[in-house]
């Protein structure tokens, strides 16, 4: 049966929990792959709005089997807030949440690391959220982690923390000059997460390839962030300390990526980003202010105001060459209702030549100069469209330049933060 990956698209915040979330209906098994409690997914049904930062967005469908992969780094107490916070909506969460026994674990060590590294990194920073993120997956790639399998284990973490404990109150100490961290008292709390846990943690590796080769499976996966946050192919170094893109899922899951049916690209009908680095298409006029006014750009985790721009096709195109997106969702295009005209950004003029080729060079992209394609707004609310035959010309005519320039077809619109403003196209993945 399939396997589909949810691709954020662009840097993040593209709306990815609402596109899992409709789609969970019809999956088995929903995984998430990396990233940490950095990342919000923000779902809204009912007339209730929810943001999950490390639980699949499938939880709230009752036949749907949840897993934190291996690829996500885990902050136990972050993890223990969100469970309660999902049971006391009635979710039932056992033997439909799992925990991968090869996840790393987020410690404290970890989030006074981030902070003293940003606060010390002046004009430089990076403009991370401060939960460890990037000093958990740096002491993943050192060897120095405790994974979630440790928790199992209490007897074994004051040993097992030991060098993590010495590495890092030497970096607070004597870079930072900052208080040390005590690993006595990590270890108490890591004792009373293990206890908590231990039902939730096994190998999901395992169990992700039984439900793969079974023949009545449908298998979902979502990462956080998006391409152009990638360590690899994204705006290094202002960038993400992980892989959303589908190589990322696949190492992140321990699924085989030649098992990947469907790649589905999640878009903005616009750009936004968060944090500092390059980002070519930023309006910073009054377009820019109306757009994050009417899409309410502020993100989920931290209420951050996001950089926002018109919609950037040779990002995009990028995006769908390091991921093989085959098919797209286009969210938030009740925004552009208010717009017009409308711009997408079609190629950059560096250095006095234009190209469709996004640079990975950082001096190149932070010249860069957008090159727009204008075209006319559609001047009408789309939020109840139902069908097909209810888009407006002018929106027929912007979707079907972006599947022209990119190669690929646009199968959801998405023009509401409810499941139900949502508008399934009849294309099909190319």
């Amino acid at each position: 049966m399939p396997t589909r990956v949810i691709i954020g698209a662009q840097w993040g915040d593209e709306g990815k929990g609402k596109i899992v979330d409709l789609l969970s209906d019809s999956a088995d098994v929903v995984v998430r792959y990396q990233g940490g409690a950095n990342a919000g997914h923000t779902l809204k049904f009912d007339g209730n709005t929810h943001v999950l930062h490390l639980i699949p967005s499938g939880i709230f469908h009752d036949n749907t089997t949840c897993v934190i992969g291996n690829g996500v780094v885990i902050d136990p107490e972050a993890l223990m807030e969100e469970m309660k916070m999902v049971q006391d909506l009635g979710v039932n969460l056992k033997d439909r949440l799992l925990i991968s026994e090869t996840a790393h674990i987020i410690l404290p060590f970890h989030k006074k690391l981030d902070s003293e590294k940003e606060s010390h990194s002046a004009d430089k920073a990076i403009g991370t959220t401060g939960r460890g993120i990037g000093p958990a997956y740096m002491h993943k790639t050192a060897r120095l982690g405790l994974r979630m399998i440790d928790l199992c284990y209490p007897d074994q973490l004051a040993e097992k923390l030991k060098p993590i404990a010495e590495y890092s109150n030497c970096v607070l100490k004597h870079l930072y000059k900052a208080p040390e961290v005590n690993p006595d008292e990590i270890v108490e709390q890591l004792v009373a997460y293990g206890k908590e846990l231990k039902p939730y943690i096994t190998n999901t590796v395992e169990y992700l390839n039984q439900q793969r080769i079974s023949e009545t499976k449908n298998l979902l996966l979502e990462g956080a962030q998006g391409v152009m946050l990638d360590l690899d192919h994204g705006t290094y170094p202002y960038v993400t300390s992980s892989s959303p893109t589908t190589g990322g899922a696949s190492t992140g899951s321990g699924l085989p990526a030649a098992s990947f049916d469907q790649i589905t690209g999640i878009t903005k009908a616009y750009c936004t980003r968060v944090g500092n680095g390059p980002f070519p298409t930023e309006l910073h006029d009054e377009t820019g202010d109306e757009l994050r006014r009417a899409g309410n750009e502020f993100g989920a985790t931290t209420g951050r105001p996001r950089r926002c721009g018109w919609i950037d096709l040779v990002a995009l195109r990028h995006a769908v060459h390091v991921t093989g997106i085959n098919e797209l969702a286009i969210t938030k295009l009740d925004v552009l209702d208010q717009f017009n005209p409308v711009k997408l950004c079609t190629s950059y003029r560096i250095d006095g030549e234009e190209t469709n080729v996004f640079p990975l060079d950082l001096n190149k992209l932070e010249s860069v100069e957008p090159v727009f394609t204008e075209m006319e707004g559609w001047d009408q609310s789309t939020r109840d469209l139902k069908s097909e035959d209810d888009i407006p010309q002018p929106l027929l005519q912007f979707l079907e330049f972006i599947e022209e320039y990119l190669g690929v077809p646009i199968v959801l619109l998405s023009t509401g933060p409810d499941r139900e403003e949502t508008l399934q196209r009849s294309k099909t993945s190319v």
